[in-house]
């Protein structure tokens, strides 16, 4: 029998993914033509090269920073060049990637309702100045894959009749059955506008001027096909697949993590390997937790899944020193198959999303740390549940506030607590992504808050880049302790073999305050036992608690000896260790 080329081998995929996503649609598809169209599309030839499967493309090193393009912003320049030169001056040695959060044109949510997905804002700078980061950093985009404005040309073409956008969006009606929708926000679902054929009925998931598209058509999976392969040849690496559970609507049904949308991050994922074989898919998927696992697929779909449970149990810990809930997370966590991996975070331009600790945390202790974030300054963002009852699902506060106490002025255990937070987060398998906020120990921005009228503005701040460097030469600053901390924290771990994202992980069972885990590096020879104490008290561990067999142990964070293995370790508030057999082992 003779065998297949790797662009064969590609179109069998292809159209077997298409008859999944298609098969039970009224209008006849026609699999072989949209699989040499998508091919066409990601300019994929019969040169192309099988790409090898389960493949790691990040190690210990990898660290990404997470912002907006206009976070940082200077007189009399673009902000995509400032955050470039911030980059190169204060973060180039303890991070290599960024996430520049959508960086296009867009009518609303910060980026997130895009008008033109082939432009950058010509605000922030252009795609010279895009390509200019993506030559020093692994860059990471929104593929703002579920909606886009209903400014954009897409949309007005649909309410005029034109194309391309006639059939790009999924329209309802008013009498269909709706009630499983699943719902993020507590605006209604549906918006009646006029089109040239008459009233019609477009589906939002988010917000009115975040019209969802219709993937029911394969035109607008084209469409993305061609958008990511653009980015590809604009030097984006990593895709981070925005609300894309949405994707694919059906009425009658809750509307998300539906299979067809599976299959189509699939697809996304066949064409991109074969386009540029280090490129990376990310869902960002804030659901609960055992939906968001369900990405990962059979290690056939998304490269990485954003850790979205972390955030919530980690406050909860730090705010109620109890790390319980923290070891039964992790007792229930896979491991990431070869080839895929975490995406670990604790902060992020949103908030901190409370769905994914449903079934985690119960109803009272979601209430106690909603209680205990608002009187820190955090605000509440609302949605709607099926029976119509209204429901916080995200806190919005920044981290920093977030784990300080108020009556701290020195600030102290804030920091103490930040650097204990990223200490755990920094040590999980998986790849850490931290906002920048968080690197910078920026407030609540009450101001911004109030100008921009939506609860998330809170954790947005832009700084001016004179006010940030007067901050960060400020040694004694909170901010400038912060950075300094965490950067120590990211360049140590650098070094490791056993923090490689794949490396194996071990929960040690030890008391309520102290949260501990192991990791062992790839080949065997690095081990690192992890110890967090997540309460305000003092704690004690017993070395032979933790069954080290090798007689020498150092901390990597104080630089500490612990040579016998009968000893007591003595824990100060929030303080972590990081003991390995084999310091700076590569």
């Amino acid at each position: 029998m003779a065998l297949i080329s790797p662009y064969e081998h590609l179109s069998q995929r292809l159209r077997h993914l298409l008859h999944q996503i298609y098969d039970g649609i009224d209008a006849e598809i026609n699999v072989e033509k949209w699989a040499s169209i998508l091919l066409a599309e990601m300019r994929l030839n019969s040169d192309s090269t099988l790409p090898l499967a389960h493949k790691n493309v990040w190690s210990q090193r990898d660290a990404w920073v997470i912002t907006y393009g206009d976070t940082i912003v200077a007189d009399d320049e673009k902000p995509l060049v400032t955050l470039g030169r911030f980059l190169d001056d204060h973060l180039s040695d303890a991070i290599n990637g960024v996430h520049v959060l959508p960086f296009y044109p867009y009518s609303s949510d910060d980026g997130f309702a895009v008008l033109d997905y082939s432009s950058v804002n010509e605000t922030l700078g252009s795609w010279s100045d895009i390509q200019s980061l993506a030559s020093r950093y692994s860059l990471m985009a929104d593929l703002v894959i579920n909606h886009c404005s209903s400014r954009s040309l897409w949309f007005q073409n649909f309410l005029k009749g034109l194309q391309p956008g006639a059939d790009y969006f999924f329209t309802a009606s008013p009498d269909d059955d709706l009630s499983l929708v699943v719902r993020p926000r507590t605006s209604p679902l549906l918006q009646e506008v006029e089109t040239a054929i008459g009233t019609q009925h477009v589906w939002c998931t988010f917000s009115h001027d975040q019209v969802d598209l219709d993937f029911r058509n394969p035109d607008v999976l084209r469409q993305f096909v061609s958008i990511i392969r653009f980015y590809l040849d604009m030097g984006v690496r990593i895709f981070r697949l925005d609300a894309v559970a949405f994707l694919w609507k059906e009425v009658g049904t809750p509307s998300i993590n539906l299979p067809q949308t599976h299959a189509v991050v699939r697809l996304l994922r066949e064409l991109m390997e074969h386009a540029v074989s280090e490129s990376v898919i990310i869902t960002e998927t804030n659901i609960p937790n055992i939906e968001n696992l369900s990405y990962f697929g059979n290690g056939n779909e998304a490269h990485g899944v954003y850790n979205f449970s972390l955030p919530p149990l980690l406050l909860h810990a730090l705010v109620g020193g109890d790390c319980m809930h923290l070891n039964q997370w992790m007792m229930g966590m896979p491991p990431a198959k070869t080839g895929t991996t975490y995406f670990n975070f604790i902060a992020s331009h949103d908030g901190i999303g409370l769905r994914p600790a449903e079934g985690l945390l119960d109803d009272e202790e979601l209430q106690s740390l909603i209680d205990t974030m608002e009187s820190r300054g955090g605000r509440l963002s609302r949605r709607s549940t099926a029976d119509g009852e209204s429901r916080v699902y995200e806190i919005n506060i920044s981290l920093f506030d977030a784990l300080r106490d108020s009556a701290d002025e020195s600030m102290d255990t804030g920091i103490e607590r930040m650097l204990c937070a990223h200490a755990l987060m920094f040590a999980l398998a998986g790849i850490p992504g931290i906002y920048i906020h968080s690197l910078l120990g920026t407030h609540n921005d009450y101001e911004r808050l109030e100008h921009l009228g939506y609860n998330r503005a809170i954790n947005r701040r832009q700084w001016f880049e004179s006010d940030l460097l007067a901050q960060l030469d400020d040694q004694s600053s909170s901010h400038a302790r912060v950075l300094s901390g965490l950067k120590n924290l990211l360049k140590i771990r650098q070094r490791q073999s056993a923090f490689h994202p794949n490396a194996a992980q071990f929960l040690l069972h030890l008391n309520k305050e102290v949260f501990g885990f192991w990791r062992e590096s790839l080949d065997g020879r690095q081990r690192i036992f992890c110890l967090f104490n997540v309460a305000g008290t003092p704690q004690e561990v017993h070395m032979a608690d933790l069954n080290l067999v090798e007689p020498y142990w150092v901390d990597l964070i104080s630089g500490q000896d612990h040579v016998d293995r009968n000893q007591r370790v003595n824990l100060q508030p929030y303080q972590s260790l990081w003991l390995t057999n084999l310091p700076n082992h590569q």
